[in-house]
């Protein structure tokens, strides 16, 4: 055998092996479809929301300073248990006793200085009376009596401002002694101290806002939960709904408590709107602590023994090749047999799907996901594989887990096989297997 003819040989084959491929990849549009399937069955359901939230104690105070100075002693750290008027830290007094020695030293001097007023309004007054009497002999002048009058006025005067100095004097001690008093930084609550924001020597200013020293809670028996609920799912939450909840260092324990109060503050990050649920939660053991974040799970319905589908099924929806072959039977409409497909989506995406076609494939999701426009959300279509060849049952569905849904009526029992995707050679799905999607 020549080259030429090995070449040609080799050729052909390749040809034909090309040929073969680029039929198994494009299908003739006339293969059978097969279908996944799953069976109805009756079980319990639970419905609930899941959110995310942060622990804290129920009353948290912080412990600032009303007076600026450095921190002379500590007398409470992080984990220490505080009384109410506990003595927890000390500012260096000695600034603070000068300035009150200075302000009593200011009153005695006022306290003399009115005292000396009051001697010389006495003697003025005696001067006064001295020469009114001299004047109703018209033994003096005129101008004697006046004089003395004036000095009698002037030194009564005199006694009133030097009152109001000692007042002064009095406010100015009484402001020292309660600038001293502030050097002793106590506790306002019994608690816990959960964070200490200064070390000994530390300088505290307090010029424009009071710093926080301590950070105190009052019980940590007794702790709460601030949770973000999505807008979506607010609806469902009610004050005193049960709640339980998972934290990572206890992956295994499950806490439970109570929902307090559903807050009309909405908070909104990145175009989410969410609102906070707060549980109350008993803490006994102490094991759980402020800051941890906590995986939350509110059940706002449970139904025992019912009929459930699952999500996917109710999410299916045809191909055009079964709603073609289908054509006719009631309670099914579709494109007529060569309807043109939808366009492509563009490179490697397998084409876009047709309206109305599902894949329908597993996962979560409320049984409300696949409803049309137009549809009530209640009410859905499940097909029903009867033989070979499916049929369509409308079904009125109930509460959701994500994953199951709730059948309430509808011409359905349980055993029955229900479709929950469609592959085919003219399935937008095998298309997609085929090309590695």
């Amino acid at each position: 055998m020549t080259k030429r003819r090995i070449s040609i040989l080799v050729t052909v084959v390749v040809a034909l092996a090309a040929a073969a491929f680029w039929m198994f990849r494009s299908g003739d549009g006339k293969s059978k479809l097969q279908f996944e399937t799953a069976k109805l069955e009756k079980g319990k359901i639970i419905a609930k929301v899941t959110a995310s939230g942060t622990l804290s104690a129920i009353v948290t105070v912080q412990v600032g300073s009303q007076v600026s100075g450095r921190i002379a002693a500590l007398h409470a750290d992080f984990n220490s248990p505080v009384k109410k008027g506990q003595l927890i830290a000390k500012i260096d007094p000695a600034l603070f006793q000068a300035t009150v020695d200075q302000a009593r030293a200011n009153l005695v001097a006022a306290q003399g200085n009115l005292a000396k007023a009051k001697v010389q309004a006495v003697d003025a007054g005696r001067q006064y009376a001295r020469q009114k009497e001299l004047a109703a002999r018209k033994l003096n002048a005129q101008a004697d009596l006046d004089t003395a009058q004036a000095n009698a006025d002037a030194t009564a005067a005199g006694v009133l401002a030097a009152e109001g100095t000692v007042a002064q004097a009095k406010a100015s001690l009484q402001s020292a002694d309660v600038n001293l008093a502030y050097t002793n930084i106590v506790s306002p609550t019994s608690g816990t101290v959960i964070s200490r924001n200064v070390d000994v020597g530390q300088t505290v200013a307090a010029s424009l806002q009071a710093p926080v020293i301590f950070v105190i809670a009052e019980d940590l028996e007794k702790m709460q939960v601030d949770t973000s609920v999505a807008e979506a799912d607010v609806g469902r939450l009610k004050p005193g709904m049960a709640a339980s909840f998972t934290v990572d260092a206890y992956p295994g324990e499950i806490f439970r408590g109570k929902v307090r109060q559903i807050r009309n503050a909405a908070q909104t990050v990145q175009n989410v709107v969410t609102y906070d649920a707060v549980i109350d939660v008993a803490n006994p053991e102490l094991k759980l602590k402020p800051g941890m974040t906590a995986n939350v799970t509110f059940i706002y319905a449970e139904k025992e023994d019912v009929l459930k589908a699952p999500n996917s099924a109710l999410r299916f929806r045809p191909p055009p090749q079964l709603l073609a072959e289908l054509k006719g039977v009631p309670g099914v409409s579709g494109p007529a047999p060569g309807a043109a497909a939808a366009p492509s989506a563009g490179p490697g995406l397998g084409g876009a799907r047709p309206p109305g076609v599902g894949g329908g494939g597993g996962g979560g999701g409320g049984g409300r996901s696949g409803a049309r426009g137009g549809e009530q959300p209640d009410r859905r279509t499940l097909w029903v594989l009867t033989g070979e060849k499916p049929a369509p049952k409308r079904v009125k569905t109930g509460i959701s887990d994500g994953t199951f849904t709730e059948i309430v009526e509808g011409d359905v029992t349980a055993g029955d096989v229900v479709v929950t995707d469609a592959l085919g050679a003219g399935s937008p799905n095998l298309q997609n297997l085929r090309r590695g999607l």
